[in-house]
């Protein structure tokens, strides 16, 4: 069974909160994508600013076994290596994703990611 890379919207964001430390992805009202996924558009995530775990941790691309927090400002960046994906078009999960990084860009969310 293949392992699912988790993405969700996070309503109130808190700098100073610990996002590893519980494992929510229904409160986040998470999709699922499989994380094999990631590993075709690693070149380009890693240009990514992200942060792992919490607000004092910045980084770039995403915790595959962790917690990764993405800006609002690396949302769009996001959106258009999933939307370049020859298989955005047919796949349910990357349709899923784009439509919630689309929400997130236009509420100027931030986006918690859980990997596997």
């Amino acid at each position: 069974m293949p392992c699912n890379a988790q993405f969700g919207i996070i309503d109130q964001f808190e700098k100073l909160k610990d996002y590893s430390l519980d494992y929510e992805p229904l409160k986040y009202k998470c999709v699922a994508i499989s994380d094999d996924i990631l590993n075709d558009w690693w070149s380009e995530l890693i240009l990514i600013k992200t942060y792992f775990h919490c607000y004092n941790r910045p980084s770039y691309a995403l915790a595959r076994w962790g917690v990764t927090l993405i800006p609002p400002e690396s949302l769009e960046p996001f959106y258009i290596i999933v939307s370049k994906d020859n298989r955005s078009n047919s796949s349910e999960e990357l349709i899923g994703l784009m439509a919630l990084l689309r929400r997130a860009i236009s509420e100027n969310k931030y986006v918690i990611h859980y990997g596997v």
